[in-house]
């Protein structure tokens, strides 16, 4: 069953980084660069990009969505205690035969309102 989905509607998540997130994606991405193991002044850790990354993956894993493309902007660093919030908006929609084709941007803030993160993605919903 395809989801159902309008151009203009918006789709929301939420999470807080953790320290235990940061060193977990270290472990694996093999991404154990200096910057995202050693606490900084205030004792937090520098959560990876990707791992800011996967807010936008979950709500697209909500709607099965499979992505072809996506494009991100990384615009400031995440930290350990941070909590995220990911809005994803349906850009545009085209109904196929089984499939649901999709273009959504998506932006993410952190709990001071300060933009993180943008980007946008294109792929497709198959009709199970």
């Amino acid at each position: 069953m395809l989801p159902e989905l309008a151009e203009g509607q918006t789709i929301r998540f939420e999470r807080p980084i953790t320290e235990d997130d940061v060193l977990k994606f270290a472990d694996v991405s093999g991404d154990k660069g200096r910057h995202h193991m050693e606490k900084d002044q205030q004792g937090r850790l520098m959560a990876h990009g990707l791992l800011t990354a996967t807010l936008p993956t979950k709500l697209g894993g909500d709607l099965n969505y499979m992505a072809r493309k996506m494009a991100f902007d990384f615009m400031q660093p995440v930290y350990s205690g941070d909590t995220l919030i990911c809005v994803g908006t349906v850009v545009s929609i085209l109904r196929r035969p089984k499939r649901l084709k999709a273009r959504f941007s998506f932006e993410i803030k952190n709990q001071h309102g300060d933009i993180v993160a943008t980007g946008s993605t294109f792929g497709f919903i198959l009709d199970q």
